[in-house]
């Protein structure tokens, strides 16, 4: 691969925490508004990714996920290369606004 190729991969991290009480529930909306922070877009309610440049940055931000993690729920990270991700297929809805943004920002990169 040359030097100049630059390779995109998708970080996918999909989470299910618990809600029940208060502090869950901030806990929760915390590390929703990370994610949102750290440039994730949500495709779903508890399923985000971003597109990040290359396996360093996308293991640069599984550690950002890793020290931001809340103390209950579960959270699992998934990398997809760009190629992966383009051949991904909506079953049924209308793809969001910001997955719409998200593709083309990938351009600007």
């Amino acid at each position: 691969m040359p030097a100049t190729e630059i390779r995109f991969v998708w970080l996918f991290v999909f989470f299910d925490l618990p809600v029940g009480t208060k502090p869950e529930r901030r806990d929760a909306t915390r590390f929703r508004n990370f994610l949102k922070d750290d440039g994730f877009m949500m495709l779903q309610y508890s399923v985000y990714a971003r597109v990040c440049r290359g396996e360093d940055g996308s293991m640069k931000h599984v550690a950002r996920v890793t020290r931001n993690l809340p103390g209950k729920g579960s959270v699992r990270a998934l990398q997809v290369t760009d190629r992966q991700y383009g051949r991904m297929r909506l079953l049924l809805g209308e793809a969001t606004k910001t997955e719409s943004v998200g593709s083309r920002q990938m351009v600007l990169l």
